[in-house]
């Protein structure tokens, strides 16, 4: 085993009320990619704030290269050779690369900047990631995943030995974060050491020589290179066996609640898109990333409005101009960003709850707002699970998977005929993902109808009663339920019509029906 470069040692944090972290520790190994798995709100994010720098430890030791250390800011991480980069980006996006790698960190002579050197040392660090971008690009005119690499490359300026990637591959597509492997894989090899929190299950097991699980604010287990399984994980994270994420359960659709004829979306101008839901239907709305999935969904909500097509709902020709205009019909959205487009996050959790409905209901009601307001939170919190200190909590404290379980809660009020997910689970521990599943049965059970989008394929593959497929903006193709294989969805969304086809007698799937 090589050497240790970091050990946390009995580590214990809390916050008033909440006990983040419960003498945990860890260790991290020269030249390791170390995992670091847990539910939302197992202590992760709370430890990793800890060892860059960013808040203090109520007591336990931290030990860097054999060195006691106490970290009073970052700085003083960064000066130790610890970076860590955030889940949510921190770049400007109105300075170019080098000045974003470099920032406050200017190479200067006789008071000046030394510009040229400090173009030269990011152009050298860019390369060395295998980024091929012109220093002086500005980093607004970046892709997400291009701007994770300035992130790194940004980390490697500090000299940073110990790099810590906070789900690091949430906002990249597929091409992004096999390019993100090659790097860890590259910086692993060159003696850096990786702290990789991540909730997809998958690329951990790709990706780690060793596991480090949290549960409820402790160490529930190590996982070694050879021991690490989907099982495995999740069995410590929530302590116990989930031997089936995915329930098979089969919703028989009614009458049709939806019909798109001929829509075409601002986004895609030259293609028409025309299918129609069910009652009591779940369909997965499949696709790479950029096939036109999100851009639909908005302009069905009337964010983006259609260019031209018709939409009859609940049998009924509709003009969705508006998001007013949908949520009036009967359609709810529950959008990709949470955080953005979802949530109100400096509010409380009982006014977020309540702000879509609080008008409509209050009218009709002898209580008052605030007797609503509270009986509407109670009422939700309960029914959703979702773990917050009280209703006065501000959104934006409670973990991604509470959050994501409040942008769906507050629609649940209004009854919507038809909800529209945007990756569901983006960010959401695996028993956060299994409440939400099963949120999403029950609201085809009691009859209403469901539109999801997801980029993760067992989700697709599990959840749907029949999928369409997406590619460059038009639909590629439908799944029935009894042919349903990856490969046929990933045929599809690569606009393979060819080689769907031929799949046709492989998989008996006479109902596949590409567009042509």
């Amino acid at each position: 085993m090589s050497s240790v470069v970091l050990k946390a040692n009995s580590i214990t944090k809390s916050f008033p009320g909440v006990k983040a972290l419960d003498s945990v520790s860890l260790e991290l190994h020269q030249g390791e990619v170390l995992a670091l798995i847990g539910e939302n709100g197992a202590g992760k994010s709370t430890l990793m704030k800890i060892l860059a720098g960013i808040q203090p430890a109520d007591s336990g030791e931290l030990i860097v290269n054999g060195d006691q250390v106490s970290f009073d800011n970052v700085q003083s991480a960064n000066d130790a050779g610890i970076a860590l980069i955030h889940q949510e980006l921190n770049l400007c996006e109105n300075l170019d690369l080098a000045a974003n790698i470099f920032l406050g960190r200017e190479s200067h002579q006789a008071g000046f900047i030394r510009t040229r050197d400090t173009y030269q040392k990011a152009r050298r660090l860019l390369e060395e990631i295998g980024l091929l971008e012109d220093p002086t690009t500005l980093a607004g005119q970046l892709s997400v995943g291009k701007r994770q690499m300035v992130e790194i490359a940004k980390a490697l300026s500090t000299n940073a030995n110990i790099l810590i990637m906070d789900e690091p591959t949430s906002s990249l597509s597929q091409q992004e974060s096999e390019n993100l492997f090659r790097i860890i894989n590259s910086l692993r090899d060159s003696g850096v050491s990786i702290i990789y929190i991540s909730h997809r299950l998958g690329e951990v097991k790709e990706l780690a020589d060793r596991v480090e699980v949290f549960r409820d604010g402790e160490n529930a287990g190590t996982l070694a290179r050879h021991e690490i399984s989907n099982d495995a994980m999740v069995r410590l994270m929530v302590g116990r066996s989930i031997n089936e994420m995915f329930q098979s359960r089969n919703h028989t659709p009614g009458p049709v609640v939806l019909k798109v004829d001929q829509l075409v979306t601002p986004a895609y101008p030259k293609h028409q898109i025309s299918f129609q839901l069910g009652k009591g239907e779940i369909v997965g709305l499949a696709g790479l990333v950029g096939a036109g999935r999100t851009e639909l969904l908005t302009t069905l909500f009337g964010v983006t409005p259609a260019i031209d097509g018709e939409i009859e709902f609940n049998g009924k020709p509709i003009e969705v101009d508006s998001a007013l205009t949908a949520v009036n019909a009967g359609i709810a959205l529950v959008p990709e960003d949470r955080k953005k487009d979802g949530l109100v996050l400096e509010m409380p959790v009982r006014e977020n709850i309540s702000l879509p409905s609080l008008d409509r209901q209050s009218r009709f009601s002898t209580f008052t707002i605030a007797d609503r307001e509270h009986q509407l939170n109670q009422q939700l919190v309960d029914q959703l699970s979702i773990k917050t200190p009280s209703g006065d909590q501000q959104a934006k404290f409670l973990s991604g998977g509470n959050q994501q379980k409040i942008v769906i809660a507050k629609w649940l009020p209004l009854e919507p005929k038809l909800f529209m997910l945007d990756e569901p689970t983006r960010g959401v521990d695996v028993g956060s993902k299994k409440e939400i599943y099963e949120l999403i049965h029950q609201l085809a059970d009691d009859g209403g109808t469901v539109l999801f989008v997801s980029s993760e394929m067992e989700e697709i593959l599990g959840l749907s009663d029949r999928i369409i497929v997406m590619h460059e903006g038009r639909i590629s193709g439908e799944l029935q339920k009894a042919n349903y294989s990856e490969e046929a969805v990933m045929t599809l969304a690569t606009g393979n019509a060819d080689s769907t086809s031929k799949q046709i007698k492989r998989y008996q799937s006479d109902s596949i029906v590409a567009t042509k």
